[in-house]
């Protein structure tokens, strides 16, 4: 851990809101990282945080609610740990991103899993925004 750097995840970190979350799966480019499906957009806003996140952990994979709680409680902690891994250079002023995890698994799963799969994702995510400033 560097100094001086802290591992936050902030109420400002999550998507909400109606229309945010329809625009995110009506608009965004989606991807699998088993046992995820990423959905992220991005678009121009002015906002304190230039990414923001939406766990979904479906009732019809997951029927009780602490097996739920659970995974969303691991998936907030590989993203926390793992934000960093989305370099500021490619969040640009007044555009922001946003990314769901939407959970495919008819089971849970450990944490390594998890990790593995939320790291995967960003860094996923890291290279198609790498793209697509290229292209401009």
């Amino acid at each position: 851990m560097v100094e001086g750097q802290r591992f936050t995840f902030k109420k400002e970190e999550r998507v909400t809101g109606k229309k945010r979350i329809e625009n995110l799966f009506a608009h965004g480019q989606s991807f699998l990282a088993y046992p995820f499906r990423i959905v992220f957009y991005e678009y121009e806003c002015a906002a304190p945080e230039p990414v923001s996140v939406l766990i979904s952990i479906p009732k019809k994979r997951l029927k009780r609610a602490t097996a739920r709680n659970r995974m969303k409680r691991l998936v907030k902690e590989a993203y926390r740990l793992n934000k960093s891994l989305i370099p500021s250079e490619l969040l640009l002023d007044n555009h922001r991103i946003d990314i769901a995890f939407v959970y495919v698994k008819d089971e849970l799963c450990g944490y390594d899993v998890v990790e593995k799969s939320v790291c995967k994702s960003l860094r996923e995510i890291s290279n198609k925004l790498m793209i697509k400033r290229e292209k401009c």
